[in-house]
């Protein structure tokens, strides 16, 4: 007799406290209408090695042009050197919440495949990686905030890149904080309405 497939992972209960899902116009699925960038991490949980794993599996199974899969990740725990080094290289303004994360990635693409060939969906794809990796971070009750404004040489020469490498985000995970330890204009910015543009503002001619 065949095995009955697993359910879905549930949100964790800790979505309900700042659930803004119900600005979502049309139904989708609950971990898509859940998902929220925080500013607000709780400094006192970690992020385990099995759900680091998952998560990074999550990523490795995103769809990529011609399958080069030409996604790479850097790995900082908190208090870890590469966690301290990736936290000294974002903005000021980052870093004022960003040391709450447990967990900090850095996610980076290679930029010519082994034949020497320019990967020129590299980038995007990375994205669609990233995507995959915090759609199921919000099934393990975690929270992802991605991070673009970031100093790429800078970061790449901290961290001893190859050439090869390109850093292009700093992805935060972790589970939720309180926003009253934000500062006053993260905490606003935590409680809003999340916004988005009309559905028709998507489609072009």
């Amino acid at each position: 007799m065949p095995a009955t497939p697993a359910e879905p992972a549930k949100p964790a209960a800790s979505l309900a406290s700042l659930d803004r899902s119900d600005a979502v116009g049309l139904p989708l699925h609950p971990l898509l209408a859940a998902r929220r960038s925080p500013h607000a991490f709780d400094p006192s949980t970690e992020v385990t090695s099995q759900e680091l794993a998952t998560l990074l599996e999550a990523a490795r199974w995103a769809p990529s042009n011609r399958n080069s899969q030409p996604w790479r990740f850097v790995v900082g725990r908190r208090d870890d050197g590469t966690h301290k080094k990736i936290l000294a290289m974002l903005a000021a303004a980052d870093q004022r919440w960003v040391g709450r994360a447990p967990l900090l990635l850095v996610g980076a693409y290679l930029t010519r495949s082994e034949g020497g060939g320019e990967l020129r969906h590299a980038a995007y794809d990375l994205g669609q990686a990233v995507a995959h990796l915090t759609f199921q971070a919000t099934a393990l009750g975690l929270h992802v905030h991605q991070l673009a404004g970031i100093d790429e040489p800078a970061l790449h020469a901290e961290l001893g890149l190859p050439v090869e490498i390109r850093p292009k985000v700093v992805v935060v995970v972790g589970r939720l904080g309180d926003p009253a330890g934000l500062p006053p204009d993260l905490r606003d910015r935590e409680t809003a309405p999340r916004v988005r543009h009309h559905l028709g503002t998507l489609l072009l001619g």
